[in-house]
């Protein structure tokens, strides 16, 4: 089965939001990448992303939450992720990223909120880190 892969942009309390769907791969990647480059171009430096839906990540998509971790560090900007926690009954699917990032020992990385609302606001906590191996 063929999961569309789909990048939606919005704002939020002065985040810029993107919303990633489908399988980040090595085929696209480059395409949330890009997104990420254009944002930070257009001077939007308080990103969100929102991989509640995304269903599939490989090295090639860790490597492009790194790298846009890299570059909004490299302009005084922030990134926060949206990540379903381990207990989301959405699907069996939901938390894939989350424990893609703990298995690869980088979700520490990140900052991590459970839903736009609190990821845009600037008082939240973001959520504790919670990998455990099965």
């Amino acid at each position: 089965m063929m999961v569309a892969f789909k990048v939606t942009d919005g704002e939020r309390g002065g985040w810029t939001v993107l919303r990633v769907s489908g399988e980040m791969d090595l085929v696209t990647s480059p395409e949330l990448r890009q997104r990420v480059h254009d944002a930070v171009a257009d001077g939007r430096h308080s990103v969100v992303l929102d991989l509640s839906e995304v269903v599939f990540c490989d090295s090639s998509g860790v490597g492009v939450l790194i790298a846009t971790r890299r570059l909004l560090r490299s302009c005084q900007g922030r990134l926060r992720l949206i990540l379903p926690a381990q207990g989301a009954a959405e699907s069996a699917h939901a938390h894939h990223v989350n424990r893609v990032l703990g298995a690869l020992g980088v979700r520490r990385l990140f900052d991590v909120y459970a839903d736009v609302t609190t990821a845009s606001d600037e008082a939240a906590a973001p959520l504790q880190a919670a990998f455990t191996r099965a």
